[in-house]
């Protein structure tokens, strides 16, 4: 960087309007963590004393269906678990160690949460395949009663977790768990509806395998979010070029964006660092004010690092894709 100059006040003052938004911005996202924290253990206390009930359940009615579901339910009793505490986790002030804060606990469980449910619906087709090859008796009457409770309880898991925030990636990877379960429980009451009016019992694993089927599909667009997340991905449906020109355009004084990088605490916690260079005779603090007010209003950024420098890019090209 020696042949451009780096202002130290740029830095500092873009530093200083993002924290400065974030703090009134995140009385916001304290609030919606509380409330879904709340929600959570509920949901975990509603899907935790199902769970053993569900399990004794099927182990005496014989039905796959039935066992599979009450593991699905152990892993969602765990997921809920890790969910809740992430929560309670993110909501511990930033440190010298770690100077945002423990956000990304959050993603970090979404991620688990999608890869154990990942493997969960692989175990489920894998043991189907088992009970269509060597067919077992079941015993309809009490996995449908079992499956009926079941499906009230997951009902109201998904009401109280769906009344939450959406965009959340933990709070999405706890209710895609319990949807599953809900998936779960009107599979094991088809079932056990074939079975005491035909005495068809492979409809049980079939059932078992289309719920599985149905759980890889959330699962593994849940794995695939965090995953982008946790790797430093650009925040989802930011246009880094289109970022670049619109700046450019939008605010007097600024010739070029470039070296720019995006990057998401938690989804809905977008930071951006990037360079601008001033044409001779832009006011400096017009054009930071003007950049920090265009990053919120058009693209809801709030946190910013901005170099500006009075020098051309040295580097060509000198765009938003250039990550040097």
């Amino acid at each position: 960087m020696g042949s451009h100059r780096h202002d130290d006040h740029d830095h500092h003052e873009a530093h200083g309007h993002g924290h400065g938004h974030g703090h009134s911005h995140g009385h916001g996202h304290v609030h919606a963590h509380v409330q879904n924290e709340r929600r959570l253990l509920l949901a975990l206390v509603l899907t935790g004393g199902f769970m053993v009930v569900e399990a004794v359940g099927g182990f005496m009615a014989g039905s796959l269906a039935l066992l599979a579901d009450a593991g699905h339910m152990l892993t969602d009793t765990a997921a809920l678990a890790l969910s809740w505490y992430a929560f309670r986790v993110s909501r511990r002030p930033a440190t010298f160690n770690r100077s945002y804060g423990q956000h990304r606990f959050q993603v970090l469980a979404a991620f688990i949460n999608g890869a154990t449910l990942l493997v969960l619906a692989i175990w489920i087709i894998f043991e189907a395949v088992g009970r269509l090859m060597e067919p077992m008796p079941v015993m309809g009457t009490p996995m449908l009663v079992i499956a009926v409770i079941g499906l009230l309880v997951n009902i109201a898991g998904v009401v109280i977790l769906h009344g939450g925030d959406q965009e959340n990636l933990n709070m999405r990877g706890a209710a895609l768990h319990v949807m599953g379960d809900l998936l779960g429980s009107l599979a094991a009451i088809v079932a056990a509806g074939v079975i005491l009016w035909t005495g068809w019992t492979p409809i049980d694993p079939l059932l078992s395998v289309l719920v599985a089927l149905l759980i890889l599909r959330g699962a593994w667009a849940l794995v695939g979010r965090s995953w982008h997340v946790l790797m430093e991905g650009t925040p989802e449906g930011l246009d880094i070029d289109r970022l670049s020109r619109e700046l450019t355009d939008a605010v007097p004084g600024v010739a070029d964006v470039h070296h720019v990088h995006a990057w998401s605490l938690t989804p809905d916690r977008p930071l951006i660092t990037f360079h601008a260079s001033l044409a001779a005779d832009a006011d400096h603090d017009e054009v930071l004010r003007r950049l920090r007010q265009e990053l919120a209003h058009r693209f809801d950024i709030e946190h910013s690092t901005i170099q500006l420098e009075r020098d051309p890019c040295p580097v060509e090209p000198c765009h938003g894709k250039t990550f040097a």
